[in-house]
């Protein structure tokens, strides 16, 4: 067999761009805002991760213009070697405080963060254990590392203890958990899993990609939201949502950070964030900080638009604070149908397929930012009722 005969006989999205339901590669004309246009027309925005709404933010554009001026457009070179800026240094350091760990390194993306992270401190003869609905580039990682992989069914502490209990005592573990999940919306279990990973010798890791500038009194994630921030062993996460740019980072104990500095693979043989990305985002940290009310608008958004959509008995997978609302569509093409009916209509929604749900329970995933008015969600929400009756989906409130 030929090596691309898997390439050819690959006709799925052909068959779906001919069905006109093909959902992916829609063309952006304008900023990621509350509304945008796409393919000449106006869509009012909710499938964005721009959770803050800091992408069009003043002092974050400027910043990054700036920088350009300053720095130039890359930094040619990977952090080892000549593609360290002050810049970076500064970000790092500012990141770790306003987490509340020791240090901090920053990576290119939020995928290449989890692939460094993990890949350095989890070798053969370890074990990393993953909740079955963590990010893809957690299982990526997993296969790059050697170690062995585990996995526990969703925010099932008890199979995770079975699976924990099964391990030799004295192992290296690592216990690897979305903060707040991607698809679904819901929020780790993190009490427990720190409880069980102290009963169990196992470190803990929180990919908060979602979770920073959305939960915890300041915004500072998931483990804020917990009082957990100290327990947690490594935190991770991405600038490309809440900090409204481009890269990720990793913050942990000073001397967890010089190891991957010096041990991951992905860090060191990897330009480094550019200037305009790395400005930005240390001025969206910055506004963060300043503004926590942001905060607590999404948290609002989030409750408002769970309530109304209940209202108008549109079928939603429950989840608290957060500013993520999957709307239950279940099978394959009628998602996909769903998904275009909105776009005609005038809202951009993510369809949610497998592998990323099982086959019977398809997701339209809503997502919303702290720039969002109350009369553009009821516009949004109404257009979704809408589409969702046409479908027979909705349900008697």
């Amino acid at each position: 067999m030929d090596l691309f005969d898997k390439c050819k006989n690959f006709t799925l999205a052909r068959e779906y761009r001919e069905m006109g339901i093909y959902p992916y590669f829609h063309e952006l004309e304008t900023r990621q805002d509350v509304e945008v246009v796409m393919e000449g027309k106006r869509r009012i925005m909710l499938g964005s991760n721009n959770y803050l709404g800091l992408t069009i933010n003043k002092e974050v554009t400027d910043a990054a213009k700036s920088a350009i001026d300053q720095y130039g457009s890359g930094c040619s070179g990977s952090r080892f070697l000549n593609g360290t800026l002050n810049l970076h240094v500064l970000l790092e350091k500012e990141l770790a405080e306003f987490i509340g760990k020791e240090a901090c390194v920053t990576f290119s993306t939020g995928f290449q963060s989890n692939l460094g992270i993990i890949s350095a401190v989890a070798g053969r003869h370890d074990y990393l254990i993953l909740d079955k609905e963590d990010h893809a580039s957690i299982y990526c990682a997993a296969r790059l590392s050697y170690a062995e992989m585990l996995r526990y069914e969703h925010n099932d502490m008890e199979d995770l203890e079975r699976i924990l209990k099964s391990l030799p005592l004295d192992a290296g573990k690592l216990i690897v958990t979305d903060g707040v999940f991607s698809m679904g919306g819901d929020i780790c279990k993190l009490p427990e899993i720190v409880t069980l990973a102290k009963k169990y010798n196992a470190r803990t890791m929180v990919d908060d990609a979602h979770g920073l500038g959305v939960l915890g009194k300041h915004g500072r994630g998931t483990a804020e939201h917990f009082g957990l921030t100290d327990e947690v062993d490594i935190i991770m996460g991405t600038f490309s949502k809440s900090l409204a740019s481009l890269g990720g980072y990793m913050v942990a104990d000073e001397y967890v950070i010089e190891y991957v500095r010096h041990k991951s693979n992905p860090f060191i043989f990897c330009a480094s964030i550019t200037p305009a990305s790395c400005a930005s985002t240390l001025a969206a940290l910055r506004v963060l900080k300043k503004n926590p009310g942001l905060v607590r608008r999404l948290e609002e958004i989030g409750d408002y638009v769970r309530a109304g959509l209940t209202k108008r008995g549109v079928p939603i997978r429950h989840s608290d604070r957060t500013p993520i609302v999957p709307i239950y569509t279940k099978e394959f093409d009628r998602t996909l149908m769903v998904a275009k009916a909105l776009y005609d209509a005038g809202v951009y929604a993510n369809p949610v397929l497998p592998p990323a749900t099982p086959p019977t329970d398809c997701l339209i995933r809503t997502s919303y930012m702290a720039s969002h008015t109350n009369e553009l969600l009821d516009e949004a929400m109404d257009i979704i009722a809408s589409v969702i009756s046409e479908f027979g989906l909705i349900q008697e409130v």
